[in-house]
């Protein structure tokens, strides 16, 4: 199985493409700052009652991809909650993501037929960071298995160097990044609904390589802002918020998507960035 589908030779590159504008890596000052990532989920305990408030979920499967060079350890505390909030979680089962290795990616793409098939649904794809990439390929290869796609500081907008993990990637795959991701068109948005949730306060990946481009063929794409680090977000009650809210969108017919809205609830107001700033 191909890393990735191939994008046509006569494909024109979209408006985000990376050589569309210099998109350097985060520098040392938001690094330092990913130190912050225990206190972020730390704030989970105090933001419980408010998070128990975010919609309930209609029962179907959620699979979640965690980040490179972690486990499903590290997405537990996101799918418990999930499991809150009526969901039913699956971690991807496969140790440690060292990224695409040979039978990682075939080994997804069956887990997720197959949870579409047990469910007798589509099933939703949540991915942090690298994992973010699996489940957007994921779901480009079989739309009919996914019902939307939400990615967590994922970095799929820009050069494989607007990011400070491009060299542990290299590393844990074994793969020369650069060769691999130059024939697929990676900004290229799912033709389900997608959210990319993303803080212009993280210190492994460029915020601008997480921005997802209006498409003519999925006008269904946003873009969430969060206060968090890379290493936080997937544990930052604000992100954890606004996961539960886009997979509580009721989706089986068609018109029924409806972008995010910064929620009106006491406080939750402060931590999603107006957009429009």
């Amino acid at each position: 199985m191909a890393l990735f589908r191939r994008k046509p030779p006569s494909h024109p590159a979209p408006s985000s493409a990376p050589s569309s504008a210099p998109m350097p890596a985060p520098g040392l000052p938001l690094m330092a700052l990913e130190l912050r990532a225990p206190w972020e989920f730390g704030a989970v305990l105090p933001a419980w009652p408010v998070l128990q408030r975010a919609p309930l979920g209609d029962g179907h499967t959620v699979i979640v991809f965690p980040g490179l060079t972690a486990g499903d350890a590290t997405t537990a505390p996101l799918r418990r909650y999930l499991d809150s909030r009526n969901y039913e979680t699956l971690g991807w089962g496969q140790g440690l993501n060292l990224g695409p290795r040979e039978g990682v990616l075939e080994n997804a793409k069956r887990q997720v037929h197959e949870a579409s098939e047990a469910s007798g649904g589509k099933v939703s794809l949540v991915g942090w960071s690298l994992g973010g990439i699996y489940a957007r390929e994921l779901a480009k290869e079989m739309p009919e298995c996914v019902r939307c796609v939400i990615t967590l500081g994922t970095p799929f907008a820009g050069p494989h160097t607007s990011t400070n993990a491009w060299r542990i990637y290299q590393f844990a795959s074994g793969r020369d990044i650069e060769r691999e991701t130059e024939h697929y068109n990676l900004p290229e948005a799912p033709p389900v609904p997608t959210t990319s949730i993303f803080s212009r306060t993280d210190g492994v990946v460029a915020w601008r390589g997480s921005i997802q481009t209006p498409a003519a063929h999925n006008p269904h794409t946003e873009n969430i802002e969060v206060v968090a680090s890379h290493f936080g977000i997937g544990l930052n009650p604000s992100a954890w918020w606004a996961v539960a809210d886009r997979l509580g969108q009721p989706l089986a017919e068609p018109g029924t998507w409806r972008p995010f809205e910064r929620p009106r609830l006491p406080g939750l107001g402060l931590v999603f960035p107006d957009p429009h700033r």
